[in-house]
This record gives structure tokens, sequence and C-alpha cells, in this order.
């Protein structure tokens, strides 16, 4: 007697089908790594070779540091590396604290207000001001040409407040009760109950926190004065709008190919959070899809 015919998505996969399923992953990998190559190779190549290939290099033949020299001695993208890490780190850690309280606050059943404040948020994820509102609302405050405008108007993001809600309704009620129980407070089971428990969701929000933050430029253009923009507001000053790297204080520009500058900085705004992600991949889809499951 034959045995019943095996359904198709259980049958082993063709020689033909591997081949082309290895094909198309060796495609993406390459269009993924291969302009990551030309910028930073182009960022350590010399003025010559950039010149003698036309703006871009793929692989430098006699690597230099000198663009990184450059940009570092002039004092502006260093200044703008420090604005933009002390931003992303007490922007997320801020963050962080205002989605988490409120997350646990809005994740409890019979909260005075709750069910009214989660329409609220939910209203101005639907709805959201528009620049000049924002930037009406910012001068009013006081915050112009102050680092407060960079953290204040986005302190708290729907999405990951929505992730963090949905984590915390499911965690087991019997372990609220349970605290409860043990005569623990409100602050009490979140920070000795929740918080631990959550550590896949806090990585996962708070690196879309920090990666926010980090690739902030546009409310540094509307609310900050150039002395004081962060790296990414940097970058798109001489990689879209094409300016050069001069110094404030000598303006006295750089020796080195402007593409190659280009590219020096627009390695030193990807790096850093590119450190970070391997370190916190484990978490994403636990984090996020756990998250998602209640909201």
């Amino acid at each position: 007697m034959s045995s019943p015919a095996r359904p198709g998505w259980m049958e082993k996969p063709k020689p033909l089908t591997q081949a082309a399923k290895g094909l198309a992953l060796v495609a993406v990998v390459l269009l993924v790594c291969v302009p990551f190559l030309v910028i930073v190779s182009t960022s350590l190549a010399s003025t010559d070779e950039v010149v003698a290939n036309g703006g871009w290099v793929l692989w430098p033949t006699e690597p230099s540091l000198d663009a990184y020299r450059d940009i570092l001695d002039g004092g502006i993208v260093t200044h703008a590396l420090g604005v933009s890490a002390g931003v992303t780190v007490v922007g997320t850690l801020l963050s962080l604290a205002c989605t988490v309280t409120l997350a646990y606050a809005l994740s409890r059943p019979g909260v005075f207000g709750g069910r009214p404040v989660l329409l609220l948020v939910l209203f101005t994820f639907l709805f959201p001001p528009g620049m000049i509102p924002s930037f009406l609302l910012v001068k009013e405050l006081g915050l112009l040409d102050s680092y407060a405008s960079l953290v204040l108007p986005v302190l708290v993001n729907v999405f990951n407040l929505v992730v963090l809600r949905g984590f915390f309704q499911g965690i087991p009620e019997e372990l609220y009760e349970a605290a409860r129980l043990d005569g623990a407070g409100d602050w009490r089971v979140l920070f000795s109950v929740v918080l631990p428990l959550s550590k896949a969701a806090l990585a996962v929000v708070g690196l879309f926190y920090a990666v926010a933050y980090w690739n902030s430029w546009f409310y540094a253009s509307l609310y900050l004065e150039s002395d004081h923009w962060p790296l990414q507001q940097v970058l798109r000053t001489y990689v879209v709008a094409g300016s050069g790297l001069t110094d404030a204080t000598t303006g006295e520009g750089t020796v080195t190919a402007p593409q190659t500058v280009q590219m020096a900085v627009l390695v030193i705004a990807t790096v850093p959070i590119l450190l970070v992600y391997p370190f916190l991949q484990k978490y994403f889809t636990k984090g996020v899809l756990t998250g998602a499951i209640k909201s």
C-alpha cells in the first residue's frame, strides 16, 4: 500500500530551488554590503585615487586616515558627535522611563482615567501635529536653541508604548496577585516583578528610541542654531547640501577630496549604531511579537 502524498511544503527542496535560493541570498547580501564597502573604502582612499576613479573607490590601494584626521581636528564633527551621543543617551533613558511608567499604568485594569488617556495617546498617533504647531509650541515653551527641544517633543512614542503595554498585559496575573499578597505596592511590583520579566521588550524599545534620537536631524534644523547641531544635521549639510567642511574658528577647509570627507562623516555617523545591533538582535522577535499580541 503506497503512502499518501506529502504536502508541497513538506517535500525536500529540489536542487534547482536550493540553487535559486542561494543566488537570491547572495544577491541580497551584495546589495547590502557593496554600498557600505564603497563608503568605507572611499573614506580611506587618498585624494589622488578618488579623483582617478571618478569619486568612488571599491578597494583602496593605499589606505589613508587623512579624511578622519581632518574632520576630527576641525572640531565641528567632534562637537556634533558629542551632542548626538548626549542627546541619544539622555533621551533614551528619559523616554524609556516615561514609556515604561505610562505603559504599566495603562496595562493595569481599573486604573482611574486609563481608558481616556489611552484613547488620547492613540489619537495623537492617528493625527500627529504638523510642523508649524510643533514649532510654535516649542517656541512658546522657550525651548528654541535648546537640546531639550530634541527630546521633549518626542519623549513618548506611541508604537513603543503600545508594544510595552501589550507585553505587560501578557505577564501572568498570578504574579501581580502574589506580589500584592506580599504587601508590594505599584512601584515595587513594577521594579521587582514587571521589569525583570520585560528585558527583551525593554531592549527592543530602548534600541528603537536610541536609533530615532541618533538619526534625528529634522528637529535640529528647526529648533537649533548651527553651532549646536547634532551629527546627523552636520552630515546632511555637507552630504546632501554639498557644503564643504570648514572649521568654525579658523575658517580653514579640509585638504582631502570632498567625497572622502563626506564618506568619512557617514561612517562615523553609522558605525556606533551598527555596533549596538548585534548585542540586541536576539531580543527583536521576542520583544516585538510578544508585546504586540495583546496590544
